[in-house]
């Protein structure tokens, strides 16, 4: 345990000119603190954290159904407190732009107080009940390590140091696999369709990796990494660590240069090249139902490892937004046993530009 000054609801801290203002706005959790920045008696902007956040609001599901409603209610209250704050006060939150905390998950970083009263549909809610029947439409699927995180964040993380990913020979990655580990791809789209080790999990190193790493490895699983030029192995660690899970097992020296097997390769379909194929959408609910491809089935990303069963062994054309979920799904269908597996460059915009239909 560090040293530290616990603060509470109306708590100050002085910066040296400017000051922090602690603000209780239970929601997200039970305890969470909002921080007012103030200048002198002026508020310049609030760090609003897990409360309210660019066009909606922090979820309030994350710990548990039975606390939902409760902190449900309690985030009406934390939301009108910040909206009394003036107009121009700069509202900083903690998620947003595509955040899975976020209810529903909007597209910008940073607001105003003003903005958001004239915008954000949760405090345009008449009253407490339409406020919790609005935010709980909006929550949609989450991954499921958020519901361990509490746990982990109590225990505190383990002493790492400065951890080494050794470097394997193809013939030791193979034998790992042998043994139970699984082959994490990171590399971009294209040289994961051009040709991966059969088996692999294709994750693209982005941002989102970690959520997807988090959702799709189960946790104490060994995990072996490849990944291309220019891409850091010190970032997959990072980003493996901040969630609980352990350092990987090892990274195939020289990328897939060095694999000298068999390699799998998974085709790049443009718009233009779906025709009458059969398509499997792996977006989130709230995406799909925004539009999509006529006919297509729908199956969130995060629940295809429950679902592969239920998808017919017949060819199909995976899609998502952009391209890097369809690509994890299609790996996920080929570790399945799928054949004739495609995934489309691109998403439903461009497919309705490329064939001049509305999508559904």
């Amino acid at each position: 345990m560090f040293d530290h000054t616990g603060l509470s609801d109306g708590d100050e801290v002085d910066l040296g000119g400017l000051s922090l203002r602690a603000l209780a706005t239970p929601g997200h959790t039970g305890e969470h603190l909002a921080f007012e920045l103030l200048d002198g008696p002026r508020p310049l902007g609030v760090f609003t954290g897990g409360s309210l956040i660019v066009g909606g609001a922090a979820r309030t599901d994350l710990l548990g159904r039975y606390r939902t409603e409760a902190l449900s209610r309690a985030q009406y209250g934390s939301l009108r407190r910040l909206a009394a704050l003036p107009d121009a006060t700069a509202v900083w939150p903690t998620h947003g732009a595509g955040s899975f905390c976020s209810a529903p998950r909007g597209g910008d970083r940073t607001s105003t107080i003003g903005q958001e009263k004239a915008t954000n549909p949760l405090l345009a809610a008449p009253d407490e009940d339409a406020f919790v029947d609005r935010l709980l439409a909006g929550l949609g699927s989450f991954p499921s390590y958020f519901l361990r995180l509490p746990e982990e964040n109590r225990r505190g993380p383990a002493v790492v140091g400065d951890p080494l990913v050794p470097g394997l020979d193809a013939a030791s990655v193979a034998k790992l696999v042998q043994l139970g580990a699984v082959v994490i791809d990171v590399r971009p789209v294209p040289d994961f369709a051009a040709g991966h080790i059969p088996g692999a999990l294709s994750i693209h190193l982005r941002p989102q990796f970690v959520s997807w790493l988090g959702w799709l490895l189960d946790p104490g699983t060994p995990y072996v990494i490849v990944r291309g030029p220019g891409q850091d192995i010190s970032e997959v660690v990072w980003q493996a660590l901040k969630i609980g899970y352990d350092v990987p097992a090892g990274e195939l020296s020289g990328g897939m240069a060095a694999w000298d097997a068999h390699t799998a390769r998974i085709p790049l379909l443009s718009a233009s090249d779906i025709g009458d194929s059969r398509v499997l959408d792996v977006r989130q609910d709230n995406e799909f139902h925004s539009g999509h491809i006529p006919g297509a089935v729908h199956v969130e990303l995060g629940d295809l490892r429950a679902h592969v069963a239920d998808i017919h062994a017949q060819p199909l054309v995976v899609m998502c937004g952009h391209g890097e979920r369809a690509m994890t799904a299609a790996s996920i269908l080929r570790r399945a046993g799928h054949v004739g597996v495609e995934v489309l460059e691109g998403g439903v915009g461009d497919w309705a530009a490329a064939t001049g239909r509305s999508p559904a």
